[in-house]
C-alpha cells in the first residue's frame, strides 16, 4: 500500500474507532459487506487475489483540516465523505490501480442518492472520493461498484451511523 494510502486509511480507521465503530472487515470473495446495526461499519475491505479494495466513510467535520484542504472539501458534520482505494500487490508496496467507481448512499428513510466519485492523485497514489449530504442522526448504506483496469468487476457495501458532534 502506498504510504499516503496508509496514513489516510489509518486516520479514517482511528476516527471510526473513536466513534465506537468496529475495525475494518475483510472478505476474500468478489464482494464485501458490512451489515448495519449499532456501531455500523465505518470501513470495508476486500482482497481478490493480489488486489485490495478499501472503502471508508466519515463526516467531513472529522477530517484533519490539512486532509480536507487536500481533497478540496469543506468540513461539515452534515457532509459525509466516501473514500475508495484500489491497489495491487503486497500491502507495503502496493501500486494504485486506475478504476471506474460508481456508488450510492441510502439513508434510513430509503432515499437513495448517487455519489459522484472523482479521482484524486498524489504521486503514485489514487483515491476516489465523493460526498453526500445527510440529516443527523442517520445511518447511511453505501453500495459501491468497481470496474478495475482490464474490466474485472467487484462490489462492496457497508453501513455507517452518523451523529451530531
Amino acid at each position: 500500500m502506498h504510504p499516503r494510502h496508509v496514513s489516510a486509511f489509518l486516520l479514517l480507521t482511528l476516527l471510526a474507532a473513536c466513534s465506537g465503530a468496529p475495525a475494518p472487515t475483510t472478505d476474500s470473495g468478489a464482494s464485501a459487506a458490512a451489515t448495519p446495526g449499532p456501531g455500523a461499519q465505518a470501513n470495508a475491505e476486500t482482497r481478490i487475489g493480489d488486489v485490495s479494495i478499501r472503502a471508508s466513510a466519515i463526516q467531513t467535520s472529522q477530517l484533519d483540516a490539512r486532509i480536507a484542504r487536500q481533497y478540496g472539501l469543506q468540513r461539515d458534520p452534515n457532509t459525509v465523505l466516501l473514500l475508495v482505494t484500489v491497489d495491487r500487490g503486497p500491502r507495503a508496496t502496493a501500486d494504485a490501480m486506475p478504476s471506474s467507481i460508481q456508488a450510492t448512499a441510502t439513508d434510513l428513510r430509503g432515499s437513495r442518492q448517487p455519489l459522484a466519485l472523482h479521482e484524486v492523485r498524489s504521486g503514485d497514489a489514487i483515491d476516489y472520493i465523493g460526498t453526500t449530504a445527510t440529516a443527523l442522526p442517520d445511518t447511511l448504506r453505501f453500495e459501491i461498484e468497481i470496474v478495475r483496469a482490464g474490466g474485472a468487476r467487484s462490489s462492496m457495501s457497508m453501513s455507517r451511523d452518523f451523529y451530531p458532534r
